[in-house]
């Protein structure tokens, strides 16, 4: 995961947020995902409080925990909680591969199936279903299926159609 600390931040003199999908009110929790490709992290729900973090890497899942009028208190994937213009974020459903060994997708949600590729953890790809414990995961070209339980982003059993 690419983010950057404020130290960094403060050296960019603009931040580029065009192409963002606005994200619309919804009940915490939620997954969402940044939709930018730099995103500020705030100590606040506010552009006066202090940014603690800068992420330049787009489909990054993240959890909304909290809503605020016009911004939205996240967690990354490393457990780091701030807030964040909903501007920022998208509806788009994507989920990382959590630490550990290369992860097998195979083309069917079963493990007996045709082994498709292994991914890294790190590999961030969008979902588009998941069902019975697998999601179908689009990462890099390729799709394939993988067991939920090896990806950040999606809640246990998780229904998405």
């Amino acid at each position: 995961m690419r983010k950057i600390p404020i130290v960094a931040a403060l050296l960019i003199s603009t931040l580029a947020i065009g192409g963002a999908v606005a994200q619309p009110d919804r009940k915490a929790p939620y997954w969402a995902s940044i939709s930018a490709g730099k995103a500020l992290m705030r100590t606040g729900p506010g552009r006066n409080y202090p940014a603690t973090w800068l992420y330049t890497r787009a489909d990054l899942p993240i959890r909304v925990i909290e809503t605020y009028p016009n911004w939205r208190k996240v967690q990354d994937p490393e457990g780091e909680k701030g807030w964040m213009l909903q501007r920022l974020l998208s509806d788009t459903r994507t989920a990382m591969v959590k630490p550990g060994p290369a992860r097998p997708l195979y083309e069917k949600p079963d493990d007996h199936s045709t082994l498709v590729v292994r991914a890294e953890a790190g590999v961030i790809g969008r979902i588009s279903k998941c069902d019975g414990g697998w999601c179908r995961f689009d990462a890099q070209g390729h799709q394939a299926y993988i067991q939920e339980d090896q990806l950040w982003g999606v809640d246990p059993n998780e229904r998405i159609d």
